[in-house]
């Protein structure tokens, strides 16, 4: 479903959307590739969820499966502080009244999709429909107008949105480039998406999809759980929405795209968000 809701300036709420399932890279390490250190004390995976809270997002939803989640969680917590109600809370007379916490949730991907649809590319698909599905339920005023996507295997400075945290927050489309290519292109740069766009992609996956064809190997069935990420969003439309074009940018989704970033000058530029607003925090129990 995902459709489009009730649109106010005032109360437009932005959902942000961390594929982490449908994609084996070939580190090989004993955790999840989305926790390779970007620098010191900071993974892949905390520099998108900084991402998501500098673009101005209300919700963050990773999506990834129960084998990895525990870890995940033990790391990232329950909630990030909003940097833009962080650096307004300075001042004022009680800082802790003016901050605003974002929570985090953690999403698998549904069992009939795994091995049928579960590409890297529909991790975003399903986390979407989970965030308005769970939105929906308790009102549908907390639906999401938009959901801005950051990939873990993407490096660039994440305060880059800052800047532009209005223009993602507006009806039209936003899209991060990089020497004029976007996720379009299969790069791991940030974009935001309507229920509107992200019915097309959905239905594109679909009717480009081989499904459970009986007459066709094994191999040949449910083609879309190996579909790319230029493949997926091959309809985006970059040329007529809100594009921000970066300084530089790098891939880590190989050992050998990796160590490019690591022995890069521009490494120095990334580096781990204070503990004022990014460090593990939990949401206190229901007491027993």
């Amino acid at each position: 479903m995902v459709n489009e809701t009730p649109q106010s300036t005032r109360n437009f709420h932005l959902a942000g959307i961390i594929p982490v399932a449908g994609q084996e890279l070939d580190f090989q390490f004993p955790w999840h590739d989305c926790l390779q250190p970007i620098a010191k004390n900071y993974l892949a995976i905390e520099r998108s969820v900084v991402e998501c809270a500098y673009a101005g997002c209300e919700t963050i939803w990773i999506v990834c499966n129960d084998d990895m989640q525990p870890l995940i969680k033990h790391r990232m917590g329950d909630y990030i502080e909003d940097p833009y109600h962080l650096e307004k809370s300075k001042f004022v007379k009680y800082p802790s009244e003016h901050r605003r916490q974002i929570p985090i949730f953690y999403t698998p991907i549904h069992p009939r999709d795994r091995d049928r649809r579960d590409s890297y590319g529909w991790s975003i698909m399903h986390g979407a429909l989970t965030a308005y599905i769970i939105s929906y339920k308790i009102s549908k005023w907390m639906i999401p107008n938009r959901y801005y996507v950051s990939f873990p295997y993407g490096v660039y400075p994440p305060e880059i949105v800052k800047k532009h945290r209005k223009e993602i927050s507006t009806n039209k489309p936003f899209f991060l480039s990089h020497n004029n290519l976007t996720v379009k292109d299969g790069e791991y740069l940030g974009f935001s998406m309507d229920g509107n766009e992200y019915k097309s992609y959905v239905n594109y996956v679909k009717n480009s999809c081989t499904g459970g064809d009986k007459s066709l190997t094994i191999s040949e069935r449910w083609s879309s759980r190996h579909f790319s990420l230029d493949k997926i969003f091959k309809n985006a439309i970059v040329d007529k929405s809100n594009v921000a074009n970066l300084n530089w940018y790098f891939k880590i989704d190989s050992w050998e795209s990796y160590a490019e970033y690591i022995s890069s000058k521009e490494r120095v530029q990334i580096m781990r968000p204070s503990d004022k607003m990014f460090k593990k925090n939990e949401y206190l129990g229901v007491a027993k």
